[in-house]
């Protein structure tokens, strides 16, 4: 036996998918006004980043790379026994697949990593991951809405001062990179040490001052800063992104789903119309005879 739903039944649905569309356009618009401040805090530092990393790269290939290694701790490749794995995630949910993808990604670099791990985190999300797991939680931060740069300052120094006192051989930063309102790439990126792209720099080219070693031991530890800050505007960037996607699509599902309904109930006030038609009919048919 079907049991078909009342018209107040349907109503009563309709009126409460109806809000639910509210709330979830509501928090469309929220996402898609942070998406935008996020997406140019991104652009503004690309540039910045992409600038030092060049900075780095001919400096390093400048000069003799032994002298540079046994001089500058951060660009020091050693045996890797223990890596900490700064893990960027969000501290709400309701963001489609995003966090999902983001500990899948975690999960599968622990199991392909074969090296005592250790995590830093940034965001509640990863936090609780990391919780309901055997893993090493090593230390968690907390950033707000707009990062700036001196929210992240004491993440890379923590990162920079264990690197160097060798109580990690590396140092790897777990994010989702943002690509475009609706792809976010999950990146996981080597922070230490410090590996540029190979060149044939000619020492010649350039005329340092002061000289080169002293050159990378201040822009060394800035680019690691500008990386782990460059990270969380990625992360945030791609956060609300996936946030307003996720969104709109509740949204459109919602108000399809209201438009099924108000055919459902159409339908079902048209059958008791009818319903009660026909009893009149056969009234009068019954009061005739």
């Amino acid at each position: 036996v079907v049991f078909l739903p009342s018209t107040k039944d349907l109503r009563d649905r309709i009126r409460s998918v109806s809000n639910t569309a509210k709330v979830t356009g509501a928090m469309q618009m929220i996402a898609a006004s942070k998406m935008t401040r996020a997406q140019n805090m991104v652009a503004n530092s690309r540039p910045y980043f992409e600038t030092i990393h060049n900075m780095l790269t001919k400096v390093k290939n400048s000069s003799n790379n032994q002298e540079i290694l046994n001089n500058v701790k951060l660009l020091q490749s050693r045996d890797v026994s223990k890596t900490l794995v700064l893990f960027i995630t969000p501290d709400r949910g309701l963001a489609g697949a995003l966090v999902g993808n983001l500990t899948k990604a975690v999960g599968e670099f622990i199991s392909k990593s074969e090296s005592d791990i250790s995590f830093i985190t940034v965001g509640k999300k990863g936090d609780r991951y990391l919780s309901r797991s055997t893993q090493n939680l090593f230390g968690n931060f907390a950033v707000s809405d707009r990062p700036t740069f001196s929210e992240t300052l004491e993440i890379s120094k923590t990162i920079i001062e264990n690197y160097e006192n060798e109580n990690f051989d590396k140092v790897v930063i777990v994010y989702a990179k943002f690509i475009n309102t609706a792809v976010q790439k999950i990146q996981a990126h080597q922070v230490l040490p410090i590996e540029t792209e190979s060149g044939n720099e000619n020492s010649n080219d350039y005329i340092f001052e002061p000289e080169v070693v002293s050159l990378l031991k201040s822009i060394a530890p800035k680019y690691v800063q500008n990386q782990v800050f460059h990270s969380v505007l990625e992360a945030f960037a791609s956060e609300h992104s996936a946030r307003m996607v996720a969104m709109q699509n509740a949204t459109d599902n919602a108000n399809e789903l209201v438009e099924g309904l108000t055919l459902d109930l159409n339908k079902a006030r048209q059958e008791s119309i009818t319903g009660e038609l026909l009893d009149i009919v056969g009234g009068v048919a019954a009061l005739e005879k």
